[in-house]
């Protein structure tokens, strides 16, 4: 897109929310440049970007917990649900997921809102509202559970700021993987 950034930190303002929106804040694209940044995006994601990532120590024992204790677990992301899938695979822990759902490759249900409710009206008749929390490390995952009524949990450990996670009023805001399992299995 003739962009050259020398400093990587400041594209981390990419990571979680959806490239749509993220190209067009960020760099003022356009319909049409935005969606010819997305495609030139989703050829190296494809290829490799999608596995240069790194799991936060303690996340398989945290879901292995949380299964062993009934929990219902599913993935809300903003990612396309195929590339979901995909990593979640490689990095095994796809099995302790029941659903896995994120945005349509042409672009819809790519808000957080939109994925979220998506998981809620599967599980319309099994569970109540007051039983599903969200947690995510970005403005967008509260905002998400804030407008379909659910409670969530902030964590600072991922690449949203406290204050972004803060002004977005989650129900809890936590520092580490160990607080997450306090609130979810009620360890002293």
């Amino acid at each position: 897109m003739g962009i050259a950034e020398s400093n990587l930190d400041k594209l981390e303002c990419f990571i979680g929310p959806p490239l749509h929106v993220s190209f067009s804040e960020y760099y003022k694209f356009d319909e049409e440049q935005t969606q010819k940044a997305i495609q030139f995006y989703r050829e190296r994601f494809k290829d490799k970007g999608m596995f240069e990532n790194e799991l936060y120590s303690n996340i398989p024992l945290l879901l292995k917990s949380l299964k062993e204790n009934g929990y219902t677990l599913a993935v809300a992301t903003s990612k396309p649900t195929v590339f979901a899938e995909q990593i979640l695979k490689y990095f095994s822990i796809d099995h302790y997921f029941e659903q896995i759902v994120g945005s349509n490759l042409d672009g819809t249900r790519s808000s957080k809102t939109d994925i979220i409710q998506y998981i809620l009206d599967i599980y319309n008749n099994e569970y109540k509202l007051g039983e599903f929390i969200m947690i995510g490390d970005r403005k967008h995952d509260i905002i998400g559970a804030n407008n379909t009524r659910i409670a969530s949990i902030g964590v600072t450990y991922g690449y949203g700021s406290f204050e972004e996670l803060n002004d977005s009023n989650p129900t809890h805001i936590v520092n580490s993987i160990n607080q997450v399992n306090d609130i979810l299995l009620g360890s002293d």
